[in-house]
């Protein structure tokens, strides 16, 4: 039930429809049981049984309820059927209906309300669960598989809506019904009662043994749809290397056994879960027959209790199976929930291992230079820098270079603080990283990555992630220093035009160019290139070369570089090996020692 708390808080903001619900079920099941009742004067004039009584009765007392409420119906009956049998008839069916109605009519308000909430819980869960997701570190989704978390975003949140939720329109509606009918039906037998007692403790004995482990099976379903959908996830970004490779077959077969443990896994759980309802019926049908037994004594052999009166009873008694079997159903569901809940709270809950200091400062300006002292990291066991120290002046290019492995883009994941280094510091105007806010310091950089990431959206909303309030004219000259206003303005609806899933509608020289336009746009003192141009022809290498020439102007830029053609010009080349700087220098001067750098530029200009 812990779990039950703590996704209930997300109720809170819509307590007063959970109050109108409770108000709209306390009605439900008062006329439910008054709807019942009101068939007894009809049936009491059907049998003929109603006594003539002139003389209205008098209250005396709660003890004498069920006598006094006798003798009004018959002082009643008397009155009307003296003006006419055909009106007694008439008012009887009127006062059914409108019993009936009245149930009705709070039963749909009920759900009314209710839907306000369980909409309202699954907007804010998902909501909060999507904040948490993007709060993240880099680091957490480097262990976790993709498709996991959207489940928990998707199937999970449903089935708490479905499970938890449900819970809270039986709160009261069933409970209340349940106790509405057995008031009554005390008042008509207190002995006959007795077996409705009998019943119901039993009955949820036998269902909670079945219950007992649906939590577990739940939790394999829904992990095992976590699993699929990461292979669908998977799948749809790498569909070139699967057609490619002919491999079709071997993700299909993945697919297939994924799916088949959920087909498993989803059969035992229903199978268990479907149980419940018939199980709660059966022991109220072998209720409902005990007392048809033992009260067809009372009624033609004892004599002690009508007919009618029985009828009602009976009618009563078999309107508590319906709320006696969903809140057996309803046990089910928590269980059930129990699992969809954990697995949404383990997201919520997780402490993000990157987060502001207390009194983090919000640093808006940059005005001398970026340290990087004595910094060593490793991502699990081996370290990836040891030991490094690099200086970057305010307006100065650095670049940083060396075979894949020697740390190169660690270092761009650790200025931007997408991980915290083990040992050492990092400093933009000597003040530590982890001092500063991650937006204030996120705010200084500009960041351009091998991957051109772009979104489904127009040319114009992926560059406005970077400046949400850019005018046309800023997105423009952005594009033109970019080098991509060029077929850019060609295109049919210019910067309004769609560019497909992750860009897929451009070139790579086109993709990243946009990327370069959005960091131009953004327009931050440090700019940090991560292999920009590695994965272009020559020809989009030649354009976007010029275009990061453009953006790089006036401006203190890290360069991790592949190609060393494209950072000839920086002031400083950093040549990395196993995570330590081997060589550092201008490009001249690295090729006079003939030393690492030297032979990295061999190897390419042979190539």
């Amino acid at each position: 039930m812990n779990y039950f708390k703590k996704i209930l808080r997300y109720a809170i903001p819509y307590k007063s429809y959970a109050w109108l619900n409770i108000i709209s079920n306390l009605f439900y099941a008062l006329f439910g049981t008054l709807a019942m009742i009101s068939l007894f004067p009809m049936l009491t004039v059907l049998f003929d049984k109603t006594k003539q009584l002139n003389i209205k009765p008098e209250w005396t007392g709660i003890f004498d309820i069920k006598d006094y409420a006798t003798g009004s119906l018959n002082y009643f009956v008397t009155q009307k059927a003296n003006e006419g049998v055909d009106d007694v008839l008439i008012f009887m069916v009127v006062l059914v209906i409108v019993m009936f109605l009245l149930k009705n009519l709070f039963g749909y308000l009920a759900m009314y309300f209710i839907t306000f909430l369980r909409n309202g819980v699954l907007k804010d869960l998902r909501n909060d669960l999507y904040k948490k997701t993007v709060d993240l570190p880099v680091s957490f989704y480097s262990e976790k598989r993709k498709g996991d978390t959207i489940a928990r975003i998707t199937s999970d949140v449903l089935e708490i809506q479905h499970s938890f939720l449900s819970i809270l329109e039986l709160v009261v509606r069933e409970p209340f019904t349940i106790l509405f009918a057995i008031t009554t039906m005390l008042l008509i037998s207190f002995k006959l009662t007795l077996f409705v007692f009998i019943f119901i403790p039993v009955s949820g004995f036998i269902i909670s043994r079945i219950g007992k482990s649906l939590k577990s099976h739940s939790d394999k379903v829904q992990k095992e749809q976590g699993f699929f959908l990461s292979i669908l996830e998977e799948t749809l970004g790498g569909l070139k290397i699967i057609k490619g490779f002919n491999a079709e077959n071997i993700f299909l077969d993945r697919f297939k056994n994924s799916t088949h443990r959920f087909f498993k896994f989803s059969n035992t759980l229903l199978n268990r879960q479907n149980l419940a309802s018939p199980t709660s019926e059966f022991l109220g049908i072998v209720v409902i027959a005990i007392l048809l037994w033992y009260g067809g004594q009372m009624v033609l052999v004892e004599k002690t209790l009508p007919a009618e009166m029985f009828l009602i009873y009976m009618a009563l008694a078999y309107q508590i199976l319906t709320p006696a079997k969903a809140i057996s159903k309803a046990s089910y569901n928590v269980k059930k929930g129990n699992a969809a809940a954990e697995r949404v709270l383990e997201i919520l809950e997780t402490e993000s291992a990157i987060k502001d200091a207390p009194n983090a400062i919000v640093k808006q300006s940059f005005t001398e230079n970026v340290k990087v002292e004595n910094i060593s990291f490793k991502y699990e066991d081996e370290w990836v820098l040891k030991d490094f120290t690099l200086q970057v002046p305010k307006g100065h290019t650095v670049a940083l270079v060396g075979q894949s492995g020697s740390g190169k883009s660690t270092i761009a994941n650790l200025v931007t603080r997408f991980y915290d280094v083990n040992k050492g510091s990092i400093t933009i105007d000597g003040i530590n990283i982890k001092d500063m806010t991650q937006k204030s310091l996120r705010g200084l950089l500009g960041l351009v990555t091998q991957d051109s990431i772009l979104f489904n959206d127009t040319i114009k909303g992926n560059l406005t992630v970077a400046k949400e309030d850019a005018t046309e004219k800023e997105i423009i000259s952005a594009l033109k220093i970019a080098n991509a206003w060029e077929f850019v303005e060609t295109l049919p609806l210019g910067i309004n035009t769609n560019i497909g899933d992750s860009g897929n509608k451009l070139s790579g020289g086109q993709k990243q160019r946009l990327s370069i336009a959005r960091a131009v746009l953004k327009n931050p003192p440090i700019m940090i290139l991560d292999e920009a141009t590695s994965a272009l022809d020559t020809e989009s290498e030649r354009l976007v070369q010029d275009a990061l020439e453009n953006m790089m102007k006036n401006r203190t830029s890290i360069v991790i570089a592949h190609r060393l053609s494209t950072i000839q010009n920086a002031d400083t080349i950093v040549v990395l090996s196993k995570g330590k700087i081997v060589e550092q220098g201008k490009h001249h001067e690295l090729l006079d020692q003939k030393g690492v750098y030297y032979s990295l530029v061999e190897m390419q200009s042979l190539a």
